[in-house]
């Protein structure tokens, strides 16, 4: 079988790296553990895939170097995805918030039809439940060895792609295996961890938390890297919510970060006009304006919330405004690979051409998507990266 190159990972970077290749009249083979391609995607944005963000830009993504990404999102755009899915599947994006576009059909299996029927347009092969086991230096090209239909078999190929993601979720077939081939070849990897996922509290505070599990608050997250403004959500074992996910990111063990928990208004200045008229009210009846009653009951533990705000002193009222504005959370830990949305690190760009995404150290080896360090944030930035990464290597097959 003669093809172009061989694909590893039938997710969003291996599907648009084979029909690209396809469109340029070259023939390539996706192998892929599961039994369906694009497992991933279709569980992705709640099975309605955000596919990408209308604001995309290096300064959304977490790498070592993030000048890395101008010669991607140079080579393919946001305006390059949105043509390309009404161009050959007729999904139209409406943006939902902050920029994420979803299919208006909100069905996830729009997006990887897109896929399945261009390969089959342009000649592509994809092969499922195949498990690849190795990829090895022979000759001018590489053997492949993989199980398909209980057999070990083996093809050779002058190019490689490896697009098979990175750690999270295993149950769709997550695995370190690009990271394994890139060691392999020598190349460097920089430290992986979970990102984008929910955060756990243990120890006196664990039982606050719980307490809260359910309620959802519009907050400003933030360290001293970075800040979100988004929702939180409190959980029985932690935090979770947009806001969470996108710090945990920024967050590594040990550390503390801080959330303003009225990001929209300022306390002192709403203290101050209840002290023009009368602070009859207590500092639990201004806050019922603006939390849930769950929310008001909870924050008891660390407010005076029975005091009547004409009987605040100004000591009183600077700490009042401080627990709201400037809530110090210290993570016991996140929820691992199974629960985060993306993989943090991976093969290091330093490794890679940022024209090919081709391996320096060992041409005919190409690294694209998750397994490259390159973590984009919540709301379609992945996406987006994955599609630019499949088709820069195209290019090169």
């Amino acid at each position: 079988m003669d093809y172009d190159a061989v694909i590893i990972g039938g997710g969003a970077c291996g599907l648009m790296c084979a029909v690209q290749a396809g469109l340029l009249g070259k023939r390539t083979l996706v192998l892929e553990r599961n039994d369906k391609p694009g497992a991933k995607i279709l569980i992705s944005g709640g099975g309605r895939c955000n596919f990408t963000n209308l604001y995309t830009a290096p300064e959304n993504f977490l790498t070592e170097n993030p000048h890395f990404l101008h010669t991607a999102f140079s080579q393919w755009t946001v305006e390059d995805t949105i043509s390309f899915f009404e161009n050959f599947g007729g999904i139209q994006g409406q943006e939902k918030t902050l920029g994420q576009l979803f299919p208006k059909s909100n069905k996830a299996k729009d997006v990887v039809a897109v896929f399945t029927k261009l390969m089959y347009d342009t000649g592509q092969d994809i092969w499922l439940q195949t498990e690849v086991k190795s990829v090895k230096k022979q000759g001018e090209g590489y053997a492949v060895s993989f199980i398909r239909e209980g057999d070990e078999q083996q093809l050779f190929c002058k190019k490689i792609v490896f697009a098979s993601g990175g750690l999270p979720v295993a149950k769709l077939g997550a695995s370190d295996f690009a990271l394994k081939s890139a060691r392999q070849f020598g190349l460097s990897i920089m430290d992986t961890a979970p990102a984008l996922v929910p955060l756990t509290i243990t120890g006196k505070d664990a039982t606050w938390y719980a307490s809260l599990a359910g309620n959802s608050v519009f907050a400003r997250v933030y360290n001293d890297r970075i800040s979100f403004e988004e929702n939180i959500l409190f959980t029985h074992w932690g935090l979770s919510g947009p806001a969470v996910l996108q710090i945990s990111s920024y967050w590594r063990a040990g550390e503390t970060f801080t959330i303003d928990l009225l990001p929209k208004f300022r306390l002192d200045e709403l203290i101050k006009n209840e002290r023009t008229a009368g602070g009859k009210r207590t500092i639990g009846q201004l806050l019922n304006d603006y939390f849930t009653k769950k929310m008001v009951e909870a924050l008891e533990k660390y407010l005076p919330i029975d005091l009547k705000i004409a009987s605040l002193s100004k000591a009183d009222a600077r700490f009042v405004c401080d627990t709201i504005h400037k809530f110090v959370v210290k993570p016991a830990g996140d929820k691992g690979y199974d629960k985060a949305e993306v993989m943090r690190g991976g093969v290091s760009t330093d490794e890679l051409n940022p024209r090919t995404l081709e391996a320096k150290k060992q041409l005919g080896l190409y690294f694209g998507g998750e397994a490259v360090d390159i973590t984009g944030w919540l709301g379609g930035y992945n996406f987006q990266w994955a599609w630019a990464s499949g088709y820069l290597i195209a290019q090169d097959l």
